[in-house]
């Protein structure tokens, strides 16, 4: 009998739980698409997800601070939320819950929120104009920065895709570029509608017009007939890499900034979270979201840097097989690129340990790197041995990690990872561009010398941290607290 009881106990406290979290999921909705007030859980997002999702992010956020964050707390968290009067913004509510319970648990949810978000209210946030955005180039990073730019539409309207410009253009060319959105080999899906008109040349996504545009030349398009003005432009073909070159989308009608999508020569290469304060946004006109690993290894990088010190070290990067690769044996211009990417490991080169230091002067001269290409399409891992300044232990590299990952400037492009049996397709769909392994640091007996690994999507966690640095650059960000 007593077995029969906990068992109904535990149903009904898990009933109870799935009640609270449909309220916050309605909540979570209403403040978005009414008030334009994002609502997140440690940086996690808190739509398209489904209820058992919703709660195992709140079983993640209690080991996140050592203390439990339960969905009954969020959700009256976000009914107080409601009731003031803010302007658009993005809150973490799970750090606002853990604030509340370890400082004043006493006091009463609307008290403790209207002093924490004072500043937030529409009085002390003018607001902005939303900027048209032109993806130029519609491989793997343009589908998924169009996917995500649609979803974050309604959501304080910060950047607006207006327009996609392809090569080609004909009827069959829409509607394949139609198909490649909607279905996604790797990461499933678009939870949305696509819709194709073709005697307009565009694409309804979810109800916005994206105009398709053809055009061999960027300085070509006149973005001004189709009533895009100040546009940026975030270019995706990984042709125009330097000044010269990419300086001519600035010679298209309509056309006030442009975001490279690739490391870029005699340009800023930016890692969100770690130098975007240093651009000169009224003087620099073109910009660098720099690689993929550079945005993995770099959050890392700052971290040890800037408390233990780095003597020197190597990356090595175990790296999804890319679209310049071959599927079978034939000619490549590079080193073993042309073997076989599907049943092969292929060494090759990467400009990540250089580019680094782009982004985190410091590290000039100390870091070598290489990259092993290996059978998966996405999902990457980077190996980082580095000789220290200081002598350190597991416990207090991983607590380093793990307080960055929470506090600071770095919360949304580092990921804690718990899991001991974390493998790479575990990461696909990460928003943050590091996943940290922290199950697999490694540290010398003299304590001088670790070896850290790091995960990251390649694809989307790039992508995400593309479009922070576009919404930066254009100066659309939205108040935040993390």
């Amino acid at each position: 009998m007593d077995s029969l009881l906990g068992y109904e106990q535990e149903l009904k406290n898990h009933i109870e739980q799935e009640r609270a979290a449909v309220k916050l999921q309605g909540k979570v909705g209403e403040l978005m698409y009414e008030q334009g007030i994002e609502l997140v859980l440690f940086r996690h997002h808190l739509t398209d997800i489904t209820i058992s999702e919703l709660l195992n992010l709140h079983e993640y956020a209690g080991k996140v601070v050592n203390k439990p964050i339960d969905v009954f707390t969020t959700s009256v968290m976000a009914e107080e939320i409601a009731k003031l009067n803010l302007a658009p913004a993005k809150l973490d509510i799970g750090k606002l819950a853990n604030e509340w319970l370890s400082e004043s648990p006493s006091s009463h949810p609307s008290e403790f929120l209207t002093h924490k978000l004072k500043g937030f209210e529409h009085s002390q946030n003018p607001g902005f104009e939303p900027r048209d955005v032109v993806l130029y180039g519609f491989g793997r990073i343009g589908r998924l920065a169009a996917r995500e730019l649609i979803r974050q539409a309604g959501k304080g309207q910060q950047l607006r895709l207006r327009a996609i410009v392809t090569r080609g253009n004909s009827d069959n060319d829409i509607l394949k570029r139609a198909s490649l959105l909607r279905n996604d080999s790797v990461h499933g899906a678009f939870k949305g509608t696509v819709n194709v008109d073709l005697e307009r040349k565009c694409l309804v996504i979810n109800g916005q017009v994206v105009q398709m545009i053809h055009s061999n030349l960027p300085e070509d398009v006149d973005y001004t007939a189709y009533g895009i003005s100040n546009a940026l432009v975030i270019d995706n073909t990984g042709i125009y890499t330097n000044k010269e070159a990419l300086s001519r989308h600035l010679a298209a009608k309509g056309v006030s900034r442009v975001l490279l999508t690739a490391p870029g020569k005699e340009i800023p290469n930016v890692v969100f979270g770690i130098n975007e304060r240093d651009l000169k946004l009224d003087e620099e006109k073109i910009y660098s979201a720099a690689s993929c690993t550079t945005n993995a290894i770099s959050p890392i990088l700052k971290v040890i840097e800037d408390h233990l010190g780095i003597v020197k070290g190597h990356i090595e990067t175990v790296h999804a097989y890319t679209n310049d690769q071959n599927l079978l044996d034939n000619m490549h211009k590079k080193p073993r690129r042309g073997r076989s990417a599907a049943i092969n490991m292929v060494i090759t080169s990467t400009g990540a340990g250089s580019a680094v230091t782009k982004v985190i002067p410091s590290l000039k001269d100390k870091l070598t790197a290489n990259a092993v290409r290996v059978p998966t399409p996405n999902g990457s891992l980077a190996i980082l041995s580095l000789e220290l300044n200081r002598e350190t232990t597991v416990e207090t590299i991983n607590e380093l990690i793990k307080s960055a990952a929470l506090e600071g400037a770095l919360v949304n492009q580092i990921y804690y990872s718990f899991d001991p049996e974390l493998v790479s397709s575990d990461i696909i769909g990460n928003t943050c561009c590091s996943v940290y392994d922290s199950n697999a640091t490694i540290v010398s007996k003299d304590g001088k010398n670790v070896v850290l690994y790091t995960w990251y999507d390649n694809e989307f966690g790039y992508t995400k941290q593309v479009i922070r640095l576009a919404k930066y650059v254009s100066k659309v960000r939205r108040a935040i607290y993390y």
